[in-house]
């Protein structure tokens, strides 16, 4: 599995999404509870950028139709999203944050 660098640590605010684009993919990095979470910056739903919702209890919502997705799995668990968006690999690196393109889910 290849990661490449999305941002440094402390570019993250908590529970404040940062859009990245690696490879021609956003992504959304989330510093929330303790972890760091990337996730498919464009919704299922409607062809906007997730980095612009807000995040709570481990998710991310939509701000244009309100959906929320899971930031560990990528599913929705709000309507009118039904697809799941892609989560990938992150891991720390001192303070480099590391994405992996190869989708978990």
């Amino acid at each position: 599995m290849t990661f490449v660098r999305a941002c440094g640590l402390g570019e993250l605010e908590e529970d404040t999404p940062k859009r990245v684009e690696l490879d021609g993919t956003p992504v959304s990095i989330v510093h929330t509870e303790g972890e760091v979470f990337a996730i498919h910056d464009i919704c299922s739903h409607a062809n906007v950028s997730l980095s612009e919702g807000e995040v709570d209890d481990c998710h991310i919502e939509c701000w244009l139709h309100g959906s929320r997705f899971d930031l560990r799995s990528g599913k929705p668990d709000a309507l009118p999203a039904t697809r799941p968006v892609p989560v990938y690999p992150v891991k720390i690196e001192g303070d480099d944050v590391l994405v992996s393109l190869t989708q978990e889910s």
